[in-house]
């Protein structure tokens, strides 16, 4: 199996790996910033949370290694939490926003910038 179908693979278990407190999952919420295979077929997935103090942090990361850990050509996971870019609802996919807006009764992309320009407007 070349590199690329087994990134191509781990995006789609990573598509069923909920955030428990938004029922969207983690890719299409726009937490995955990065997959890469190295050396060994070890996969690296650079990842972020919806927030720094996130208290289910590590349940979703457990999600993430056992899910991508039980792929065939998987020698092992490692998965990094970075906050830099934060993350804000524009990183959320097309599908991501759909689901949102089907659960939530709104597009909560648009309100995000809305919101974000009223304050930048208000702080100048």
């Amino acid at each position: 199996m070349s590199r690329e179908e087994l990134i191509a693979r781990v995006v789609e278990v990573l598509k069923k790996v909920y955030d428990p407190e938004i029922p969207i999952n983690i890719y299409d919420l726009g937490l995955v910033y990065g997959v890469d295979v190295g050396e060994g077929d070890v996969v690296s997935i650079n990842m972020t949370l919806t927030s720094p103090a996130c208290p289910i942090a590590f349940f979703v990361v457990q999600q993430v290694v056992n899910s991508v850990k039980g792929l065939s050509g998987v020698s092992d996971v490692k998965v990094n939490i970075v906050f830099d870019p934060p993350w804000n609802p524009s990183m959320m996919s097309k599908e991501g926003r759909e689901r949102f807006k089907q659960l939530f009764g709104y597009d909560i992309v648009e309100e995000y910038l809305r919101t974000a320009g009223a304050k930048n407007f208000n702080a100048g």
